[in-house]
């Protein structure tokens, strides 16, 4: 089995070609969603981030997103100690999560696998991108962002071009090129 890791930046839509590939039959692992259940549910996590930050990184919903972003999008040490805190985790949760599987590719969708150094625990890596003001719209209509929080956003990970040396293959997302047929002759190279 090939342990395939996704990213792209925020708005390049690894989401959508993630949930493609799943329509295709293939089992996606999303590091995102399993980042928040740890933030959550994992003791140790809490108890870190709550000393940190206060106990006002919590509320009613779970994380106070605000607070949290604030600290690790302003600062890169904040955003350091965080991701060592749970990335960690992450990895051994789709380490499980692979173990399950029967299929020939398994895929890992992750923002920031190259940041991270994430991307040397994969075969391949695949990375989703678009132009940034395709991604900055995106990210306003989806998340009601304004344009300067997207910006800092996209500002605070890798460029496209960084990536793309590390990538073993490029799917582009610029809703004039098809996913679908993009996906179907990677995942093809990637079994053949």
């Amino acid at each position: 089995m090939l342990k395939v890791g996704i990213t792209g930046g925020i708005g390049s839509g690894k989401s959508l070609v993630c949930r493609i590939l799943e329509s295709l039959g293939y089992s996606v692992f999303y590091s995102d969603k399993e980042s928040k259940l740890i933030t959550i549910n994992d003791q140790e996590v809490r108890s870190a981030l709550i000393a940190r930050y206060g106990h006002e990184v919590y509320n009613e919903y779970g994380v106070n997103k605000k607070l949290l972003s604030e600290q690790i999008f302003k600062n890169p040490d904040e955003r350091l100690f965080v991701n060592s805190l749970i990335h960690p985790k992450v990895r051994e949760a789709f380490e499980k999560f692979a173990g399950k599987s029967a299929k020939p590719l398994v895929f890992n969708e992750a923002a920031i696998l190259f940041e991270t150094g994430s991307y040397k625990a994969f075969d391949r890596t695949i990375l989703v991108t678009a132009p940034e003001e395709i991604r900055i719209d995106r990210v306003i209509q989806r998340d009601n962002f304004t344009r300067a929080s997207v910006q800092s956003r996209i500002d605070s990970q890798w460029k496209d071009e960084e990536k793309s040396e590390l990538a073993d293959g490029i799917i582009i997302n610029d809703g004039v090129q098809p996913l679908i047929y993009q996906l179907e002759n990677l995942v093809t190279e990637l079994i053949g």
